[in-house]
């Protein structure tokens, strides 16, 4: 009984184990390169960056020509703002899916994740900026005995 009771005043002393934090480290391919998928809505991007000048190209296109509207085309650089990294990398991404708005998040969300991939020290600032969450807001089904989704045919009460 006495050993037992030992153990227990043991117990109570030990300190819990403390959860280490995961290391993230550096991921590139074969070409320097930093490789993640962003998606929103129903588009999916493909994005790869790499040190550079800062230019980004979508889908084989300038993001100006590809991105006409100026508050895509800063959605696109909010992670390079947040960061402080404007114009150091270079973006290579295919969209596919989905109509602009939610192509430009889906590349937006694929550089958070890229950048990440690139330089692990980034990830804290982006993830409390909500820029590594997949935003999962989708579009609401149709419901039978309904126009839309929520919108009802006209009551006629006569």
């Amino acid at each position: 009984m006495a050993e037992s009771l030992e153990k227990l005043a043991e117990l109570k002393v030990a300190q819990p184990a403390v959860a280490a934090k995961p290391v993230y480290e550096q991921k590139l391919d074969k070409e320097g390169r930093s490789y993640a998928t962003g998606k929103r809505k129903n588009a999916v991007a493909r994005v790869w960056i790499k040190p550079g000048s800062g230019k980004v190209l979508v889908n084989e296109r300038a993001v100006e020509v590809y991105f006409a509207r100026p508050v895509l085309r800063m959605l696109i650089n909010q992670p390079f703002l947040v960061t402080n990294r404007v114009n150091q990398y270079d973006v290579v991404c295919t969209v596919v899916g989905g109509g602009l708005s939610g192509q430009a998040g889906a590349v937006r969300h694929g550089i958070s994740k890229a950048l990440t991939g690139y330089e692990p020290a980034l990830r804290p600032a982006l993830k409390s900026g909500g820029f590594l969450t997949r935003d999962s807001r989708v579009v609401e089904r149709k419901k039978f005995g309904r126009a839309k989704a929520r919108r009802s045919y006209q009551f006629s009460k006569r």
